[in-house]
């Protein structure tokens, strides 16, 4: 019965705003209308509403008719997950629950809990960045690397590592044979070049970056740069990351030094590690980055900005 009485409402309001020329309220009433009507009658959908990019229309369209039913009617639509504030539905880019998962789920990783957050949240309030986000985790293997990759992706995206807008790479099995790198390199332009046409802010994962030919990091560089566009499209809103086992001999031998001395591992600060890194990891060609992460120790730098946590 309530389904009905919604359905009613909904064609008396389509039918009103068709009738006094109100366009916008015509269309919002339209849209809640055909998803209703899908999800009860699945074999008369109307095309095209299950695009995920299209925007959910605001309740202040409604503002001509009682608020306390579009207020009702509003909350129900939204029970069935199809509101989202950023007009993206795939994008949550929830903060609050990065910082949260970050702080209590993953343990023994004290720079990467204040430094991948600034690194994600500055990259998503700031609409005008200059260049993608490029984070580099580096470690042994177990230290952490895919896990902080997963909680990324759960908080910025409501699919999590599923959605559309995550592409993952492993080097050895999408990239195995070094005599095939000219074809590899066009596909993986291409396939940067889909996602991001499709969804703007695209994370990409590579696992295993150490072991990417030298080429395929070629190909990848101009898309992580300072430019406006590549071939037409804007890459700016887009995030790398690369998951590297590169690095983990040398932490190690930190936190080692450190216990010899009395120290905490808490103690331990990107100063103590960043050289070190830097060295190793320009030796290893693994992609320059703006951010290197050992399992997870961090630095940041994203744009004009650069900053350290300990």
């Amino acid at each position: 019965m309530l389904v009905r009485w919604l359905l009613l409402l909904l064609w008396a309001l389509s039918a009103q705003a068709d009738f006094f020329q109100f366009d916008s309220i015509s269309n919002a009433s339209t849209y809640y209308f055909n998803y209703i009507y899908c999800n009860i009658w699945e074999g008369e959908c109307q095309p095209n509403q299950d695009d995920a990019t299209q925007q959910v229309p605001s309740k202040d369209l409604w503002s001509g008719f009682p608020q306390d039913y579009i207020s009702l009617l509003h909350q129900w639509y939204c029970s069935l997950g199809q509101c989202c504030e950023s007009g993206d539905c795939r994008i949550t880019n929830n903060i609050t629950g990065l910082s949260r998962d970050l702080q209590t789920k993953l343990h023994g990783q004290h720079l990467v809990q204040s430094v991948v957050l600034k690194a994600i949240q500055g990259f998503i309030h700031n609409p005008e960045s200059n260049k993608p986000l490029t984070l580099s985790f580096h470690g042994w293997s177990g230290t952490g690397k895919n896990f902080v990759a997963r909680i990324i992706a759960d908080n910025i995206y409501r699919d999590g590592v599923k959605s559309e807008c995550v592409r993952l790479f492993i080097a050895p099995f999408h990239f195995p044979h070094a005599r095939l790198v000219d074809t590899y390199k066009g596909q993986l332009r291409e396939a940067i070049r889909d996602m991001v046409l499709r969804c703007p802010q695209t994370l990409f994962i590579f696992d295993e970056a150490e072991k990417l030919h030298p080429g395929l990091i070629d190909a990848i560089k101009p898309y992580m740069d300072h430019y406006d566009n590549v071939d037409g499209v804007n890459y700016r809103r887009a995030i790398f990351l690369f998951l590297s086992n590169i690095g983990g001999a040398t932490i190690n031998d930190v936190a080692l030094d450190f216990w010899h001395s009395g120290q905490n591992r808490e103690d331990i600060g990107m100063e103590d590690l960043e050289h070190r890194l830097r060295a190793e990891t320009m030796e290893s060609q693994v992609p320059p980055c703006q951010a290197v992460c050992t399992g997870c120790l961090c630095s940041t730098r994203s744009g004009d900005r650069r900053g350290y946590a300990g």
